[in-house]
């Protein structure tokens, strides 16, 4: 076994979470067939696997940067229910 009992019960007392006994037995097996896994995938060559960032191979559409007309300033505090200086003015919140 990779995770004992106490040490299922130790994680849980720091993330301050109770389990019952059942649980806890329950999460240590269940977390022994992971590492279980774990090591059974460490045995795998992967030293000719080329790292990849993403599982399918994409390309991120990007557009050029172009400087556009914005709205003013006028139009976009038009409906503000509050304004001063051409800015909104909102409630202060502490």
């Amino acid at each position: 076994m990779k995770i004992s009992r106490e040490d299922v019960e130790h994680v849980s007392k720091l993330a301050r979470l109770s389990f019952s006994k059942e649980d806890i037995e329950l999460f240590t097996n269940q977390l022994n067939q992971i590492l279980t896994y774990m090591d059974k995938l460490n045995e795998l060559d992967t030293a000719h696997v080329e790292p990849t960032h993403h599982a399918l191979a994409i390309t991120n559409a990007f557009r050029e940067d172009a400087v556009r007309p914005s709205v003013s300033n006028e139009t976009s505090l038009a409906n503000a229910p509050a304004k001063a200086d051409g800015s909104f003015t909102v409630p202060r919140v502490i």
